[in-house]
């Protein structure tokens, strides 16, 4: 760990923070702060900036509620730039968006961003907006029953690959096993966010008995 001290300030005293959802990993906002605001997002673990248009610290949600809670603080390489990683309590921009980057400018016609999260939004489109055609669609009018059995199956191939050494067709099904599972997780009205914390709980949990055992 490195100390404020260690870290470049710009001539006006400031750092540039990006702000980076801890569950999504979607950049939420860019802000500057300086050493006094950072010291405070360490002590209360809530992200605070430095406003360069009121020229004052400026807590996050201390108005709108909309507090980032901070996982984490890490330099980049030159020590003149942060990413905050934070756990949001509602949107990051006051437009009242999720991040404050939603205009496009370019998207190659090749590549395509992927995320859970935005697999997990189409998934959920095919149930709210049904779409002919669509096996998604076709999976939630089918029902509980239908999205459990495929979940069982997936789970079976599984198995039988992994079983078997085939490292690209375990690949392939255990994809088809996660995309079912979120298939699941809509129909069932359960979010990334849910597994998530549910997970870093568990990892709390571990991490508390591997001390205990490490003292016996």
């Amino acid at each position: 760990m490195i100390n404020i001290e260690e870290l470049k300030f710009d001539e006006k005293g400031l750092i540039p923070a990006i702000v980076v959802d801890a569950v999504t990993k979607r950049v939420l906002t860019l802000a500057y702060m300086n050493r006094e605001s950072l010291q405070v997002s360490m002590e209360k673990e809530l992200t605070c900036f430095w406003s360069r248009s009121r020229n004052e610290l400026w807590l996050k949600g201390e108005t709108s509620g909309n507090y980032q809670h901070i996982v984490s603080i890490t330099a980049d390489c030159d020590n003149d730039a942060l990413v905050v990683m934070v756990e949001p309590d509602g949107p990051a921009c006051h437009t009242g968006t999720t991040s404050c980057f939603e205009n496009p400018v370019f998207q190659s016609e090749e590549r395509h961003e992927f995320s859970y999260q935005g697999l997990m939004d189409l998934i959920e489109g095919r149930k709210v907006e049904k779409k002919e055609g669509s096996y998604t669609t076709y999976l939630f009018e089918k029902g509980l029953d239908k999205i459990l059995k495929k979940v069982g199956e997936e789970c079976t191939e599984v198995i039988i690959a992994a079983k078997d050494n085939d490292k690209p067709e375990t690949i392939y099904e255990i994809a088809d096993l996660a995309y079912h599972v979120m298939v699941l997780m809509i129909e069932q009205g359960i979010s990334l966010e849910d597994i998530h914390k549910e997970l870093a709980s568990r990892h709390v949990i571990d991490h508390k008995v591997k001390q205990e055992k490490m003292t016996k």
